[in-house]
């Protein structure tokens, strides 16, 4: 095992692996400290940045960080690695490649072309010499496009998954959020619901509500109940209307054996949810969340710091062909990003990661209430998101998300973000719009009013 220093004045600081090197060489967050993996000194950070600067890109398809033999995530990205896609990066080191993905030469179509080639290690690594300027100005360069009914990641457009949670997985509740939410053209990537239970009976009979009513006003757009992967198999086995299959995943494999899942799971779901043959503009049935801090959480991080294994995650994803990922960037709460600072780096980390890997990346930009962070600081990371291109982000009454007691984002903040960056929704979504004129005469969402309540009721039969 190569040992990694760099000396700074006087001092040699010394690394003993790669792991403990790209540990040190992260944005200060309290989930390392938490772990005992966190540079001691913003000059040892420092330090571990300039040498993590020279390590070869190679140097990570050779120093593993968690053995193959151990974790079929390893297992995952050595054995699925595109040597002739990452040919052209293949002679650089990680400063170099930094400069790389920053240079005006390097476009949407080159980082499609060394996505299949990347490494989450490379690219977590590459993450940690990048201020927030530069992962904004490179995930905006990335163009991912994924489809089902709706779709998403096209140049000019800003999805956003409707949220309507109840506590008590109330129907009339879940139905009232839903129509709010369309009255702001919300729910173009997925209109979905975090069930209160897992209970197969339940979660069928919200399927079969959330199918009524796309079907009911003919809204292009796909559903999803957020159960378990099984639980969603055994629906479509009784014949549930599924249109996409969820399921949170984590960067290791004992992580994701705490969630209940293996990969080999996540295939036969895909497999399961493809035999329904319910998209009509593309075949994308995974929808998939993950968050920094899960495997620390679990205990299941193999001492790997919280933001590389949360990249690991995102090759979990790539291999199921997701129609949408999203990481709940401040969810887990602050013993893993404590304040708004770290909450608004992680979330920027990760949409550039997971768009540089080749995924739909969304972000729930949220925070719980006992985190040193407040809506302002959410205004702030959902402007910087919007301007990096994000692919969709998370509307819910109000912002309060009172089933899962947690803040995000409210649906009218992602029609002043659509407004403000001059973003559509998805095209088959904003023609809905336009059919029941919705839209101004500058194809913009006004304030709901009585006759647009009225209209949409109509349309829907009520």
């Amino acid at each position: 095992m190569p040992v990694y220093s760099y000396t700074l004045g006087r001092e040699c600081h010394v690394f003993d692996d790669l792991k403990t090197l790209l540990a040190c060489a992260s944005p200060r967050r309290s989930g390392d400290e938490l772990a005992g993996l966190a540079a001691s000194s913003d000059e040892r950070r420092v330090a571990a940045r300039l040498a993590l600067a020279e390590v070869p890109l190679s140097a990570f398809l050779d120093d593993v960080l968690i053995p193959y033999e151990a974790d079929e995530v390893t297992r995952l990205i050595l054995d699925t690695h595109d040597a002739a896609a990452f040919a052209p990066v293949a002679s650089l080191t990680v400063g170099e490649f930094r400069e790389w993905l920053l240079s005006y030469a390097v476009e949407a179509e080159a980082l499609t072309r060394v996505a299949p080639g990347l490494t989450p290690e490379m690219v977590a690594a590459v993450s940690k010499l990048m201020r927030n300027q530069d992962l904004i100005a490179v995930a905006a360069k990335c163009r991912v496009v994924t489809a089902f009914r709706t779709t998403i990641g096209l140049e000019g457009r800003l999805s956003s998954r409707l949220q309507p949670n109840h506590p008590t997985d109330d129907p009339a509740g879940i139905a009232a959020s839903t129509l709010d939410g369309l009255l702001f053209g919300i729910g173009d990537a997925v209109i979905g619901i975090n069930p209160a239970t897992d209970n197969l009976p339940a979660c069928m009979k919200l399927m079969e509500m959330l199918d009524a009513i796309r079907q009911r006003y003919d809204i292009p757009t796909q559903s999803c109940v957020l159960t378990h992967v099984t639980t969603s198999i055994a629906a479509i086995e009784q014949g549930a209307p599924l249109d996409l299959v969820f399921q949170s995943v984590a960067g290791t494999e004992a992580a994701n054996k705490g969630f209940g899942v293996t990969i080999a799971m996540l295939h036969e779901a895909r497999e399961a949810a493809l035999s329904m043959k319910r998209g009509t503009v593309g075949d994308h049935v995974m929808y998939l969340e993950t968050g920094q801090g899960s495997a620390l959480s679990a205990g299941a991080h193999h001492g790997v710091d919280q933001q590389t294994v949360e990249v690991r995650a995102y090759a979990v994803c790539r291999a199921v062909k997701p129609l949408l990922v999203n990481t709940v960037v401040g969810f887990i709460g602050p013993e893993y990003l404590y304040d708004s600072k770290q909450i608004i780096r992680a979330g920027l980390e990760d949409h550039f990661c997971g768009k540089l890997l080749g995924l739909p990346m969304g972000v729930d930009v949220c925070y719980t209430n006992h985190a040193e962070a407040d809506q302002d600081d959410m205004d702030s990371l959902m402007l910087l998101l919007g301007q990096a291109g994000v692919s969709f982000v998370i509307g819910v009454p109000g912002a309060d998300d009172i089933m899962l007691n947690y803040q995000s984002l409210s649906y009218h903040d992602i029609v002043s973000l659509r407004h403000l960056l001059r973003r559509q929704p998805a095209p088959e979504f904003q023609a809905w719009l336009e059919r029941m004129d919705m839209l101004d005469s500058r194809g913009r969402l006004p304030p709901p009013t009585e006759p647009a309540v009225n209209r949409l009721l109509t349309a829907g039969g009520i």
